[in-house]
């Protein structure tokens, strides 16, 4: 995730500026599609010239990839989701049920802010190939924070004496995840708390013994 790091009045008004720019971005790659939409039609979204976006950005594909980052994160702070805190909120939870409250709840909210984007990313990387290489390719960071949580759920007390981490792990990777998100909330028209219930009753009868 690229940051102005320049401070004061000047600095803040750059990054005020970059976070008009990445909204107007998210609402019209989710509206209209990665491909339809322009640099031009986001430049006059956000109130800037398009010149301003190719200084900040550079291009299309790189804006998109600062548009995802941010977005998983919620906000342009260069805090790694390991140690966001919501997700060390989960963790130090004493029990295995509190662990998995704590996590679904911290989980929807991401995916609240990140499934419609995710879903623009995979029909523009079907267009456009570079963009995948944009991303690590040996490695999946969505599983890897999935499997750091079921690593550290299996160890509480109230976890399934069968359970094993890779089981666990997959289970979360599986039931949280954009596309299943996208499935209820969108298509078939569930509410944020009715899906976050669902997953985690869902979860729990799978994790919790």
């Amino acid at each position: 995730m690229q940051l102005v790091k320049s401070t004061g009045k000047k600095g803040e008004k750059s990054r005020q500026t970059r976070r008009r720019i990445l909204q107007a971005a998210y609402e019209l790659f989710v509206d209209q599609g990665y491909g339809a939409t322009t640099l031009q039609g986001i430049a006059e979204r956000a109130g800037v010239a398009v010149q301003t976006i190719y200084f900040a950005f550079g291009n299309k594909p790189s804006l998109l990839k600062e548009l995802v980052d941010v977005t998983i994160a919620g906000d342009d702070e260069p805090i790694p989701t390991m140690q966001r805190a919501w997700l060390l909120d989960a963790l130090a939870t004493d029990t295995a049920e509190g662990h998995l409250r704590a996590y679904v709840r911290g989980t929807c909210e991401v995916l609240q802010r990140v499934a419609p984007i995710m879903d623009v990313l995979r029909a523009a990387a079907a267009q456009d190939l570079s963009l995948a290489s944009m991303w690590p390719q040996d490695s999946d960071p969505r599983l890897e924070v999935h499997t750091v949580a079921a690593r550290s759920l299996v160890a509480k007390p109230g976890a399934r004496a069968d359970l094993s981490v890779e089981h666990a792990a997959d289970l979360l990777y599986g039931l949280l995840s954009p596309q299943l998100y996208l499935l209820f909330v969108r298509d078939r028209g569930w509410s944020q708390d009715r899906w976050e219930q669902w997953v985690h009753d869902t979860l729990h009868a799978q994790l919790c013994g």
